[in-house]
């Protein structure tokens, strides 16, 4: 079965051309029920694995209890099940398998939660705290100003390259999920804050080996390569313990909060739906959601007979 996963996982980096972050999840997830169906020796770390014909939607079912045994959250099982789903798919379509058997299993029912973000104030203090004094903070701040400005994801944020930015006119070039691109404008405080990181940028390169060292790579980390999500991350963390009475706000925040202040400013739903790189409409209406609270909120507040 190992191979039958590792020519899966070829097809989706060279004929679907999914992203290196969708390939690792899928790789983890098969990799996990792999481990279900068969745990490695851990003297010879060879495994027995079943024929995959022998596979049905029942082993796939007691998998998904062992998980939910495990108290995994259900977002994480329905992304391995979809995982399965796909790979089984693959099967099907290259003729090992004449039935797709996780198809016969139900995706976890998701308790729908609304996005957290930030209010316009709380937004404007967090990305104002890296210390521009410091070519670490210029660094920070251009990254921080360039989520909220645009709502690019973190992933989206670590693969620009100096060339998708338009300083002159003010957009950046972005791709986003299956090398989709689209362009998205952002304002003065971002340019600005580009700029200011630019004028320190070469400084992060020269840290960077020769061998590594990439001139259009746009956010660099301190050794001089590509920054991560996961550096990312533990830079958001950084900042949110430097402004009090904030908790719980992850690099995705950002995008939320661009999102929703978009919405109550009165922006159409299909132009935040095109900034944003959603495929579908509906995947971008939650954000009304969002906004009805906002909108119930004032209600109570305002109305006399509330």
């Amino acid at each position: 079965m190992q191979t039958l996963i590792d020519q899966f996982l070829e097809h989706l980096r060279y004929e679907r051309n999914v992203s290196a972050h969708t390939l690792r999840n899928y790789s983890s997830d098969l990799e996990q029920f792999l481990d279900f169906l068969a745990p490695a020796d851990p003297a010879t770390g060879q495994r027995s694995t079943p024929e995959i014909t022998e596979i049905d939607h029942l082993t796939i079912r007691e998998w998904l209890a062992e998980l939910h045994g495990a108290q995994k959250q259900k977002a994480s099982i329905a992304r391995k099940l979809a995982a399965l789903r796909t790979f089984f798919q693959f099967l099907v379509r290259e003729g090992m398998l004449e039935l797709n058997p996780a198809k016969l299993v139900s995706t976890p029912r998701l308790e729908k939660k609304l996005p957290s973000h930030l209010s316009v104030e709380e937004a404007i203090r967090f990305i104002e705290s890296p210390d521009l004094e410091t070519d670490l903070g210029k660094r920070d701040r251009a990254m921080l100003e360039l989520m909220y400005a645009t709502g690019v994801r973190v992933a989206e944020l670590t693969t620009l390259n100096v060339s998708d930015v338009d300083l002159h006119n003010r957009l950046i070039r972005v791709t986003g999920k299956r090398r989709k691109q689209r362009i998205v404008p952002f304002g003065d405080p971002a340019g600005d804050a580009l700029r200011g990181y630019l004028q320190v940028r070469e400084k992060f390169l020269l840290n960077a080996p020769v061998s590594k060292r990439d001139e259009e790579v746009l956010f660099l980390n301190y050794q001089g390569t590509r920054i991560t999500t996961r550096s990312v991350g533990r830079m958001v963390d950084k900042y949110i313990r430097l402004c009090a009475g904030m908790h719980n706000i992850s690099p995705h925040a950002l995008r939320h909060s661009f999102a929703t202040h978009l919405l109550d400013s009165g922006a159409d739903l299909r132009d935040i739906q095109e900034l944003l790189g959603h495929a579908r409409l509906s995947t971008t209406q939650i954000y009304t959601h969002v906004s009805m609270e906002k909108l119930v909120e004032v209600y109570d507040k305002a109305h006399p007979k509330a």
